[in-house]
């Protein structure tokens, strides 16, 4: 997957290393990786068994209001609901 260096309005998914789900928002999708694997992202991704973490899955949107809709959404969801999901939009979690 080629993440894009510009940047945007980004919803992304990473797989923490227990192999827990984590969903955010982001402008900058190399520079909030790097910093969710320095222990600095999130308070979900703050403790060592998570990291590192890996990008699974992000998708572009035109405005931030509509990025943040999709992560709440995500973050909503039951983990069968987020993994299927991530199997819609050929996503191998595995």
């Amino acid at each position: 997957m080629e993440i894009p260096v510009k940047d945007g309005f980004y919803f992304y998914v990473l797989k923490c290393a227990d192999n827990t789900l984590y969903g955010g928002y982001t402008t900058n999708l190399i520079n909030r990786v790097t910093t969710h694997n320095a222990g600095k992202g999130a308070k979900y991704t703050k403790p060592e068994r998570r990291r590192p973490v890996q990008l699974l899955y992000f998708e572009s949107f035109e405005s931030q209001h509509d990025a943040m809709h999709a992560e709440y959404s995500f973050k909503h969801q039951t983990r069968q609901k987020k993994l299927k999901y991530l199997k819609e939009n050929d996503v191998d979690y595995s």
